[in-house]
Parts: C-alpha cells; sequence; structure tokens
C-alpha cells in the first residue's frame, strides 16, 4: 500500500497554470511536486491536492496528499521539497497520514478571502494579490447581499462550468466583507463546505457589483433561483484569491 504523506503547502499563483497537471503543459503546482517528488522517491508519484486552485490563484493553506513506497521521515520530505522546488512553493509541513486519507474526498470545508483595492493605484508590492478595482465601494451593500449567499443553495448561477453533472449545491457557512478604518483595501472572506469552479470569483464580482450600486442586495436571491450563470455578476480576476485553509474532520 505504500506510506500516505499528507503535506500543507503556500504558493505565489501567478506564473502557474494553476494547480491541476496538464498534458499540454508542465507549468503547474501538481506538476512541480510530481517531478520533484518523483526524483526523491526513484519512481512517479501522484500527487492529490483538496481542490484545484485556478491559473494565478494563490495558495496559504493547501493540503495534498500522496503515497511513498519507501518511508521518509517527514521532516526529510518537507527538506527535500523545500530544496528543490521553485520559490513560489513553500511546503510549510509533512505529516504521516492514515492510510485512507485523502485529501480532496475528506476534505469538510475550506477558507478563501479575496481582496480588492478601490484606490486607482494598487501597492506596489501587494500588486500580485489584490484586485485593482480603482473604484469605491459600499460595504454596507456588500454585506447585505452576502447575507443572501449564506446557508444551503443550489450554487448554479455562480458556476463556471456549465456542463456541470454533479450537484451545484454547497452551503456557505460565512462570507465576512471588511475595510480597515483609513484603509482602502476591501477583504472579503469565503467559508464554505465546497466550492465550484470559479464560484468564488462569481461571487466575489456580483458582490462588487452590489458595492458599486449596479445591483440591489436582495436581487440575489433571483439570481440563486434562477440557476443561470448568466444573471449572476462578472467572475472576479484570479490575482485578488486565495485558498486560505481547508478543514477536515475525524476520519
Amino acid at each position: 500500500m505504500g506510506h500516505n504523506y499528507k503535506i500543507i503547502l503556500q504558493y505565489e499563483g501567478t506564473r502557474y497554470n494553476g494547480w491541476q497537471k496538464q498534458g499540454n503543459t508542465e507549468n503547474t503546482i501538481q506538476g512541480r511536486l510530481e517531478v520533484v517528488l518523483g526524483r526523491m522517491a526513484g519512481a512517479p508519484v501522484k500527487v492529490h491536492g483538496s481542490g484545484r486552485t485556478d491559473a494565478g490563484v494563490h495558495a496559504m493553506g493547501q493540503v495534498a496528499n500522496f503515497l511513498l513506497d519507501e518511508y521518509w521521515e517527514p521532516k526529510q520530505v518537507t527538506e527535500y521539497l523545500n530544496q528543490y522546488l521553485p520559490e513560489d512553493i513553500a511546503v510549510l509541513r509533512t505529516e504521516q497520514a492514515p492510510e485512507r486519507f485523502h485529501s480532496r474526498l475528506h476534505a469538510a470545508g475550506k477558507i478563501y478571502q479575496y481582496q480588492i483595492e478601490t484606490r486607482q493605484r494598487r501597492d506596489v508590492f501587494q500588486r500580485r494579490y489584490v484586485y485593482g478595482l480603482g473604484k469605491p465601494l459600499d460595504v454596507k451593500a456588500m454585506k447585505a447581499a452576502a447575507g443572501f449567499l449564506c446557508g444551503t443553495h443550489d450554487f448554479k448561477s455562480f458556476c463556471g462550468n456549465p456542463r456541470m453533472k454533479k450537484s451545484t449545491v454547497r452551503t456557505i457557512q460565512a462570507i465576512d466583507v471588511k475595510k480597515e478604518p483609513n484603509g482602502s483595501v476591501v477583504c472579503l472572506t469565503f467559508e464554505g463546505n465546497g466550492f465550484l469552479q470559479y464560484m468564488v470569483r462569481i461571487m466575489t464580482g456580483t458582490l462588487i457589483e452590489a458595492g458599486l450600486g449596479e445591483r440591489r442586495p436582495e436581487q440575489i436571491a433571483g439570481i440563486l433561483e434562477a440557476g443561470d450563470r448568466k444573471m449572476a455578476g462578472f467572475t472576479a480576476p484570479p490575482e485578488g484569491l486565495c485558498l486560505m485553509e481547508v478543514k477536515y474532520g475525524e476520519l
């Protein structure tokens, strides 16, 4: 069966084509991990992530797991990966996981954060991590709109995949909309049991439209009911989005 390892890692997604390995590019997070682990193990290693982050999206607490035939000390795995991975990917820690642990199948919830710069110009040192909207936002209206998205709903209108065959029902436990006093960045934090393709970015785009006065908060209920992607707002760009944490229950 092999030894199952769980890693928690962070990455700056700017120059990658997302998490998932693709046939036409080596430039993915999963692809980079598998190359280094394959070298370490002397055989191909398949890495399973808790979910796919899109091209340009970042992670502070992505979780992945993989099997190794030979036993390695978790500390050795962390050190080897960090020695050979590019500087924009870092393994925070490695631990031995129960034999049947799977980072995606056993994920119980996720927390994402989206940052929006309302000033005309983004801070030079933060420009890769915030969306440069450059317009003031009505945080109160955004909070009111976010309230309609919380709870268990069919989020088909907020799914970027029109051919999605599986259930599009998800539960959002909380959406926090915050702007620091005297600050210019509006930070949205989404906590849910799972998210569909582009779902956080479409919800963000819709909340931005509410914050710009382009739609009323109470219209959100109708958007959910419609089950039609065209009814929801624009897909906010990837650079403002970061996967903060993946939650697991007892196995």
